[in-house]
């Protein structure tokens, strides 16, 4: 993102461990303001073993563009907003760029789609006047080179363009018939193309003045008394990303345009921020990618086109610490550069597990109840004999301090030690198998074999922490904030 703006990126790639491989997908930002950024190869390979399927760059980096051929990745790659200026006043210049860009790479490089710019009509305003010429260029440049059909031309743009986005079915563009924004929708239309948003709701929290509560932003579930209702259609918003989205589409609903898709270019919330950034926390970022990649991966669109997926890339892969701006303008990668992520990633909203992986783990379902979250992890770290030490206060996977986060590694721990014994990864129906390895910073995952890998029930017997030696030691186990007290069998420090 650019320091004097809330929303933005130099380099944005689309992840495919991410993606519903039947419907939506989810991406993600990565930025180069990074003091150790891996290698064109070694970032390559980090998209390889997460699975990723779509890439974008905010540029067309030839090391990047050269390492992704024959990967089967499909690239989106950009106009600088630098560019901008000198492609839309030249159409020589933009059958350049393609020829040396796109043309040259294709198809060993699977290149389908062309950002051109970011976030322009709000953050170079004086290049605004150009940028459907700019687009128009490169089209035609396209069409000249027999790839329009298979690379599209679109523009990221930020929520900032639509002054009252609340309630969403009021909302317009700040724009006229003869406007940028009206011609940027007609030529979205008329190729085909779809409209790029960034949608931050954690701006939308952080800056909003206490109107909306933070679950709404994270995605949580709100009580039935503080629903978010649009007045004139009735339509209940269950997160201000739905209706951030919806928002989008009633303003293109406004100057007549009712057929363009949406595609969520950038969206996400930091982990780390300062003192007067007290919501930019490990656990609410944790809350908002998970529950991010379970909203999408659902397939639906928000309420106004329930039919139409919402693909979303979230920002970003990689922290950048070179940022100028508050603390947590460097704080909003979801892996650090080795490839490990910074926070639990439950990837289980997907349809399918992609890939032969050879390793699994067990851990919680998004949608298992609290209550039985607290019997399954009580039952590992008694009876189960999971080493639970490394979930309290001050160790390794302590934090995001949630039931669910907690129970993951405790019931990973079980399965993995018991598993080739009979033990399954079950827990009354709150646990499953993933390929997705969840370990993150320094909290590590243990792995096994999947051809020893089994689903089932647990034995019989009730939940809870059994000693068989007759003797304990207290453990502190958090759920929902409280430390909740339970017993350990000593034979298991």
């Amino acid at each position: 993102m650019n320091p004097d703006r809330c929303f933005g990126g130099s380099l944005l790639v689309l992840i495919g461990l991410f993606t519903n491989v039947l419907g939506a997908f989810i991406g993600i930002n990565i930025g180069t303001d990074v003091s150790s950024m891996p290698s064109a190869s070694e970032v390559v390979s980090i998209i390889k073993t997460h699975r990723i399927t779509h890439v974008r760059l905010y540029d067309a980096d030839s090391h990047m563009l050269k390492a992704l051929a024959d990967s089967g990745i499909e690239v989106t790659v950009g106009v600088t907003n630098e560019e901008v200026l000198g492609i839309g006043e030249s159409a020589s210049a933009a059958a350049a760029w393609v020829s040396k860009n796109v043309a040259s790479y294709v198809p060993s490089t699977n290149i389908t789609a062309i950002a051109v710019g970011s976030e322009v009509l709000t953050s170079i305003p004086h290049a605004a006047p150009i940028l459907v010429t700019a687009m128009n260029n490169l089209h035609k440049a396209l069409v000249a080179s027999n790839l329009n059909f298979q690379v599209k031309v679109s523009s990221p743009q930020s929520l900032d363009i639509i002054p009252e986005p609340f309630p969403p079915s009021t909302a317009a563009f700040n724009s006229s018939p003869n406007s940028t924004v009206y011609q940027l929708l007609q030529f979205l239309n008329n190729t085909n193309s779809y409209f790029m948003l960034n949608a931050y709701p954690y701006y939308g929290y952080t800056n909003g003045n206490d109107i909306f509560p933070i679950d709404y932003a994270l995605f949580k579930p709100l009580p039935s008394v503080k629903q978010i209702v649009d007045p004139n259609t009735l339509f209940h918003y269950n997160s201000m990303f739905d209706a951030m989205v919806d928002a989008t589409y009633y303003s293109m609903d406004a100057l007549n345009f009712s057929g363009i898709p949406i595609v969520v270019t950038e969206t996400g919330w930091p982990w780390q921020g300062g003192p007067n950034e007290p919501d930019a926390t490990v656990e609410n970022a944790g809350t908002f990618i998970n529950y991010l990649i379970r909203r999408v991966s659902n397939d639906s669109g928000p309420p106004s086109r329930p039919n139409i997926p919402m693909n979303t890339y979230i920002y970003e892969l990689f922290n950048e610490d070179k940022r100028r701006g508050p603390v947590s303008e460097k704080n909003w990668g979801v892996l650090y550069t080795n490839g490990t992520a910074v926070f639990p990633l439950s990837l289980s909203g997907s349809s399918q597990i992609m890939g032969n992986a050879t390793t699994v783990f067990c851990v919680a379902k998004d949608d298992a109840s609290e209550d039985k979250l607290q019997d399954g992890l009580n039952w590992a770290c008694g009876q189960g004999q999971a080493n639970c030490s490394v979930i309290q206060s001050g160790q390794p996977c302590y934090l995001p301090n949630n039931i669910k986060n907690h129970a993951s590694y405790a019931y990973n721990d079980y399965y993995q030690r018991m598993h080739t014994v009979g033990a399954t990864c079950d827990f009354d129906g709150t646990a499953t198998i993933t390929t997705n390895d969840p370990s993150y910073r320094s909290c590590i995952f243990t792995g096994s074999s999947n051809s020893s890998a089994r689903e089932g029930l647990l034995p019989p017997g009730a939940f809870g922490p059994v000693s068989p030696l007759g003797e304990s030691m207290k453990l502190l186990v958090s759920k929902g904030g409280i430390q909740l007290l339970i017993l350990l069998p000593l034979y298991l420090l």
